[in-house]
This record gives structure tokens, sequence and C-alpha cells, in this order.
């Protein structure tokens, strides 16, 4: 009697409990009210830790709740087991690993969250019990899925399987067990059963046909099979015995990276492009002479990588290309970039290797007219290329050359294409400076591809760097180079950010020429834009064109920046080839003649804009810019920039100004024929300044914005 009606009891009780959580939960989700729902939040969290969670986590995951009730019982559940585990008597072990498993298999159809979080508590409970209670935890879980029969279909189970291994891991590094539980000894536990019952069975039933057909229609994640292989691979490659098995399991690597489908549309995860970081690391911590043996039955590997990652890195179909949103050609985008990382880690163990099978694969590609080809195949071996010449340094690769003969041949007819090609010639910038004999290959593309807007960024970055690097054996193509910049920019073809770097380039390109050549060119290139200037200076200020000013002004300080004709290179070490100089240089230098030619009108300028921060902010920028390229040639500017300086800082002081003029004293206070002007600027930059803090705050700096 006494124990029907404590049980009555037990029951209403969890019946009231559930009802208070189902409110709880609606408040949380849905009410509008933040109070309410921090309180909520605080009541459930206490509800979760209570001893009548065992009892009412079954009731939440009941299949007519909704996924965010199921979630917060699925949550309670793995709570109670992985803090209160001791709450547990025994003989209810087995009653709770077959409750979870029932759980496991009908959300494998459900709902993803809900999956997770159960699988979550069935890997805390395995953790629990494993070596004593349930040594053979991993084995039972990979049997109970591979059994046929019941409501749920061999997809299903898979990829609930597959999430159980993948959590199984991840919770054992989070977990509060004892730590003489070692990882190591785990692992040597629970991988020979994993790679026996699934990476070895010869029909791969539970893998690869499941894997290949979800993953070709169904967009399914890789990260369930990447978690589990790569907390795999540090056991196997410390058991020798086992080397077979590790070579099963890097195969299955290569086949997950390798489904059919792009992401992120296709595929959801970006963790396989890593997967060789990871593998190289566990190499290189072993001692030298276990890196040899790996090394050299692992290179067959790489290279198997390689193709992968440059199929996974190829674009999609025109049409389908198209059909991306913004942010999937974004998210496609960055993960190109983790495969250009990946492919430098490949690089450091493969080394020339590499390039000499990239550059065959290529050679092939575009000379067997028999062969038909997309031009996807061409861009992603052109973009492994570019990966590898970016940040590796490739001046001694003997395949080089050939692959700046190839760059003519490829038919360049997708926007795609062409950007990796530019892309690729800026990267070996520096090996053209080396063999300026090839410039004539690769110039004409560049300067060809300048004039497409849609190819903006990757034009003219590539020609700055050429410019940069190879300027002195640019004289040859510079009138080109200035004849077809110049058109563009008049056209307004690229945008501000590119206009600038194209006058970046231009610097560099004009900085090796004679001085008469240069102020020929100057006075080509920047006349439009000072008659501009002059008319912009007569109007009256407006948003307009005051745009329009900035812009011009930003166009003369990035040219003055760059152009340089007394800047020498440095040689590299003693035994380093001679270093290419311009010749010595006599007269004024380029940038004072032109900057003294338009100082009246920028004094024109200032008086209609100098309460305008942004435009003096350009102003200064122009000579802030020149200063620190030409340092003490700049000295014929000083006395006159000192006293507009003055003028400018005492009629309205401004934090570009003063920037300014801390530049000038720093670098010309010492000089005698300079003192004078140098000392009237400081002193009256000082007590204006002064003044403004004796003031107060009402009368303040116009900070640079």
């Amino acid at each position: 009697m006494y124990h029907c009606l404590k049980l009555s009891l037990s029951v209403c009780l969890c019946v009231c409990v559930c009802v208070c959580l189902f409110q709880a939960l609606h408040q949380l989700y849905y009410d509008p009210n933040i109070e309410n729902k921090n309180l909520a939040q605080k009541w459930l969290m206490q509800a979760q830790v209570s001893p009548q969670a065992w009892q009412f986590c079954w009731v939440l995951l009941r299949p007519e709740k909704v996924p965010e009730i199921q979630y917060f019982g699925a949550s309670a559940l793995h709570t109670k087991i992985s803090r209160y585990w001791g709450d547990i008597p025994a003989e209810q072990y087995d009653t709770l690993k077959t409750q979870l498993f029932s759980q496991i298999a009908r959300f494998a159809s459900g709902s993803k969250i809900v999956l997770t979080r159960l699988c979550v508590a069935l890997a805390s409970l395995a953790l629990n019990m494993m070596p004593e209670v349930w040594p053979g935890a991993v084995s039972e879980m990979v049997h109970m899925f591979q059994e046929e029969g019941g409501e749920v279909d061999g997809r299903a189970r898979c990829l609930a399987l597959l999430e159980l291994l993948t959590v199984l891991p991840e919770e054992f590094q989070t977990s509060r067990l004892p730590q003489y539980r070692n990882i190591r000894a785990w692992c040597r536990r629970c991988i020979p059963i994993f790679v026996i019952k699934v990476t070895l069975r010869t029909n791969a039933a539970i893998y690869k046909g499941h894997v290949k057909r979800v993953g070709m229609g169904l967009k399914i994640s890789q990260r369930n099979v990447q978690s589990v292989l790569l907390f795999s691979i540090r056991a196997l490659l410390e058991q020798v015995e086992h080397w077979q098995s590790f070579l099963a399991l890097v195969n299955m690597i290569m086949f997950c990276t390798g489904i059919p489908g792009h992401y992120p549309v296709n595929i959801y995860s970006r963790k396989s492009t890593k997967n060789a970081c990871y593998q190289r690391d566990d190499i290189m911590s072993f001692e030298a002479e276990k890196q040899a043996v790996y090394l050299q039955v692992y290179r067959p590997v790489y290279f198997q990588l390689v193709d992968v990652l440059l199929h996974k890195a190829q674009f999609p179909t025109d049409e389908e290309y198209a059909s991306w949103s913004s942010d999937e050609k974004e998210q496609f985008r960055i993960y190109r970039v983790d495969i250009s990382d990946t492919l430098m880690y490949v690089y450091e163990m493969l080394g020339a290797e590499l390039l000499s099978n990239l550059y065959d694969k290529l050679g092939r590609l575009l000379t067997n007219t028999e062969q038909t080809t997309t031009w996807q195949h061409t861009e992603a071996l052109l973009y492994g290329f570019q990966s590898i010449a970016e940040t590796i340094d490739v001046n001694y690769s003997d395949v080089i050359p050939g692959l700046i003969g190839l760059i003519p041949r490829i038919n360049i007819n997708n926007i795609q294409l062409a950007d990796t090609v530019m892309f690729t010639i800026g990267a070996l910038a520096e090996w053209l400076a080396d063999h300026p004999v090839m410039l004539s290959s690769v110039l004409p593309l560049v300067l060809q591809a300048l004039g497409n807007p849609d190819l903006s960024v990757s034009s003219v970055s590539t020609l700055k760097k050429i410019c940069r690097e190879c300027k002195y054996d640019l004289p040859p193509y510079a009138t080109n180079i200035v004849a077809v910049s110049q058109e563009v920019l008049i056209k307004q073809i690229h945008k501000t950010s590119q206009c600038m770097w194209l006058m970046q380039a231009l610097g560099f390109l004009l900085s090796a020429l004679p001085v008469e050549e240069i102020l020929r060119n100057l006075h080509s290139l920047i006349t439009p834009y000072i008659q501009q200037l002059e008319k912009l200076s007569e109007e009256t200020p407006n948003p307009s064109n005051k745009l329009a000013i900035i812009h011009i002004l930003g166009l003369l300080s990035n040219l003055f920046t760059t152009l340089d004709i007394t800047k020498q290179e440095e040689e590299s070490g003693e035994n380093a080839p001679p270093i290419k100089s311009a010749p010595p240089q006599t007269g004024p230098n380029p940038v004072v003649v032109v900057l003294q030619q338009v100082f009246a009108l920028i004094q024109t300028v200032l008086s209609k804009w100098l309460n305008d921060s942004q435009v003096v902010e350009a102003v200064c920028a122009i000579f802030e810019k020149s200063v620190k390229t030409l340092l003490h040639d700049f000295a014929p500017m000083v006395s006159q920039l000192s006293e507009m300086l003055g003028q400018m800082y005492s009629t309205i002081p401004q934090a570009s100004a003063l920037d300014l003029t801390r530049q000038m004293v720093h670098i010309f206070a010492s000089e005698t024929n300079h003192f004078p002007p140098i000392k009237a600027l400081f002193e009256l930059v000082t007590s204006v300044t002064l003044t403004i803090f004796q003031q107060g705050s009402d009368n303040t700096l116009i900070p640079m914005r």
C-alpha cells in the first residue's frame, strides 16, 4: 500500500514538473521579455540537475514533442550521465544503454540536433563504463548500427553511427574522467575494432556506399568521418603492426575528401582540407629514422591528396556557379584558401617533385589536342602553382620556365580562369626579376587584362608586383605600360583602391627611368588630373566635387609613395648576385619638381576646404608620403611647406597637419640650412596647441577620419 502511494506521488510529481518545464521552455523561446527569459533559463538549468530529471527526460523525448523540448530532454539526460554518474545503480546500466540505443535509432531519421545530443549522452555513458563494465563499447556500437531490419533505413543508420563515432572522442576530451584513463590506451582498444568493422570491410556497405550516395544527392557534412579518422591517426602511426590499417584509414580520408560536390552547396565541411597539415605534424613529431620511413611510404598518398584537393578546388559549371548566392561564392573562396594553405604543407613534404607533377599535368592538358578538357581543370592546376609560388621560394625550380611558356597557350575564355592566370603571374614576379627575358611572354597578357573591369584586382595587383620586382628590366616596356595605365585611368575602369594601386605601380616603374623620361611621363600622366583639379578649385564646395578632389589628391600621393630615384636595393648576402639599380640621377628630384609646380594650386584648394578634415588630410598625405620616400631630397620644399603648415594650423588646427609637422621636425630640425623655418613652424604649432589646451575642450583639434 505504501509502495503504491509512493509510486503514484512520484508520477504526479513528474507530471507537475513536466508541465512546469513546458511552460518554462515556451517562456525561454517565445517570451519577448528578456527578464522572463533569464528566469526561465535559470530554472531550467536547476531542473536539469534535479533528481526528477531521470524521469522527465524520457517524457520530453516523446515523438509528439517539438524539437526544442526534445533537445532539452536529451541535454538533461547527458547532464545527468556525465555529472551524476554515481547516482545510477550498476544494475540499471544495461537498461539505460538499451534506452539510449532505442532513442538514437528513432532520431536517426529525425531532428539532427536531438540526435547529436543523444549520441553525446551515449558517448558519456560508454566512457564511464569502459573498460571495466563495457570493454567492447565501440564494437557493440558498430554492430548495433550494422544490423538490418527495423524501421530505420541504411542511410540513417550510417549517419547515426558516424555521428556517434564523431562525438565519442570529442566527449572524451571534455569529460571529467580520472586522469589514469590514458587516451592512447583507449585508442589501442577501440581503433582495431573500428578499422576492422568499418574501414576494411570489402563491401563497404556501412560506409562507402551510403556516404557516396548521400554525398551526391543529400548534402551531408563530412565532419563525422573526418573527426573519427583524425582522432585515430596518431595512435596508428605509433603501432607498426597496424600499418595496413593505417593506409586503409588514409584511403578512407581520401575517399571522404573526394566525395562529389562543391563546398558549401553540396558539402558542408571544410575540415578535410586540413587533414594533411595534421598528418604532416604527426609524422614530423617522430625521430629522424621513423620520419624517413613514414615519408617514403607516405609520398604516394600525398600525391593522391594533391589530386583530390585540386579536384575539390575546381569551380562548378558556369550555369551552376551563376545560381550560387554571394554568400556561397564567398564561402567557396575561403574553402579554396584552405586548400591553398594545405598545398603549402604538402610542398614541405614533397618539395620540387610537387611542382614537376603539376607542370606535367598542365603540359599534357594544354598540348594534347585530342583530349577534351574544361577550363576548370586548367584553372585548378594553375591555382596549385599559385598557392605554392605565393609563399615558397620557387626561384630555383626548373619547371617555372616551362610554366611561363605554357601560360600564353591557355585559352582564356572565363573570368575565373583569367583571374587565376593573373594571380599566378603575380606570384612569379620575383622569379621574373631573375629571368627578365620571360617578361615579354606574360606582360602583354597583364596589360590586356588591365582593361577588363572584372579582372581589376588581379590585373592591377599583378602589374604592381611586376613593376616593384622587375622595375630595372621594364624600361623597354615603360611607354606601353604608361599608355595602357593612363587609358584605363581616364576611362575610370577601376575602383578607387585599384586606381591607387595602379599609381603605385607606375611609381615603381618610373623610378628606374632617367629623370628626363620620368618628367615627360609624369607630365602626360598627371596633367589631366591637374587640369581637373584646377576646375574643381574654382567651384563652390559640395559633396560631389569633394570626392573628386580627394580622389585626385589620393592618386598623386600614391604615385609619390613609390617614385624614388635614389632608393637602392640591399644585397641579400655575401655571395649574392649583383643587385640591379638605376643609373645615378642628376638634377632636381622629379617629385619635388611636380610638387613645386602644383603647390599654388594646392593652396587654392585649401583656401576653400580648410575646414574639411578629409580634404586637409588628403593634402597632407601628398607631402607626408613624399617626405617619407624622399627624406632629405625633399629639402627644396621645406621652407614653403613649413609656411603653409603654419598658416593651416593657426587658422584651423587639424591632426593631419600636426602629424606632418612632427615628421618635418624629425627629419629637418638638425639641418642648419632648414633650421629657421622648422623652428618657426615648431614654435607656432606649440603656441597654438598650448592655447587650445588653456581654453579648454570647447576649442579642440579636428581629428583625422
